[in-house]
């Protein structure tokens, strides 16, 4: 990986895990419900989601603190649905990034009413945000719309009605647009919003996070068949086990690669027409495609 890009990761993580565990703690709340809470917010992960909002801000020249608590609120929500995901109801998974799900560890009613709170808390902070009030719905919302019945969630329910049978390419990109896609874009929108960018350059950063989603799944797929499995922190092969269509099971191995390459080339063609210094968001990019876990 690039040592700037590292460097940059490496802080900027650190800042937005720090804000994310003392938000938490600083809360009024049961001790049986933070410490589940908690348990899932520090479970690992990229943080991707966060930091693409952080790299934006940092392509406007704005400082990465002032996205904090909204880049928190994203990663509250991305976690609440990871928290839903691995119920018995849904997915039913027992390990989540290497470790026992929240379910398994804390009981299935503390685990869904722990993830309530993220999402419910997350809204909470962005209410607080420390900007002008009319940037302040906005965000909220966008963040409504991208978590929501036509954005997260709504993919989510496509994604479970599209099992045992086989989809569309059409109808795959469609799922995985929504249900991981949205969250991706929302965040890359959000520093743009926060950092006060034209118009213009908010249209074209959505169409680059568009392929980005894309290609974020599209890897995803591809580490299920070809990942290591101690790196991944889940069983590789399960989407096959679980008869669900993916992108290597309807283009083959090559052709999701292609597809792949296809998305990068598209996303970084639509970061050259925006008025900003992308280096940080091109790194990620290359690094979200050529990730091994």
């Amino acid at each position: 990986m690039n040592e700037q890009l590292q460097l940059f990761l490496n802080e900027t993580k650190y800042l937005v895990e720090e804000h994310l565990i003392e938000s938490i703690k600083a809360l009024q709340a049961p001790a049986s419900l933070k410490d589940a809470m908690i348990y899932s917010l520090k479970a690992g992960g990229k943080r991707i989601r966060p930091l693409l909002l952080l790299a934006t801000l940092q392509g406007f020249n704005q400082p990465v603190e002032k996205g904090l608590d909204v880049a928190c609120s994203i990663e509250m929500i991305h976690t609440y649905s990871l928290i839903h995901d691995d119920l018995p109801a849904m997915d039913d998974d027992d390990l989540r990034r290497g470790k026992p799900t929240n379910h398994k560890v804390f009981g299935e009613a503390t685990a869904i009413l722990a993830g309530d709170a993220l999402l419910t808390h997350s809204f909470e902070r962005m209410s607080m945000v420390d900007l002008p009030p009319a940037q302040v719905i906005r965000l909220i919302r966008e963040l409504s719309i991208a978590s929501g019945p036509i954005g997260m969630i709504g993919g989510q329910v496509l994604d479970m009605e599209g099992e045992d049978r086989a989809l569309t390419l059409e109808e795959l990109s469609s799922i995985h647009e929504h249900k991981t896609g949205d969250l991706l874009s929302y965040s890359i929108v959000a520093g743009a919003i926060i950092a006060g960018a034209k118009e213009v350059d908010i249209f074209h950063l959505r169409h680059f996070a568009y392929d980005l989603g894309l290609l974020f799944q599209i890897k995803d797929d591809l580490l299920d068949i070809e990942g290591d499995e101690a790196l991944i922190g889940k069983p590789v092969g399960s989407d096959s086990e679980n008869n669900k269509s993916t992108y290597p099971h309807l283009l083959g191995v090559d052709g999701a690669r292609t597809k792949l390459d296809e998305h990068y080339r598209f996303a970084l063609s639509s970061l050259e027409k925006v008025k900003m210094d992308t280096e940080y968001l091109e790194l990620l990019t290359t690094y979200i495609m050529e990730r091994n876990h």
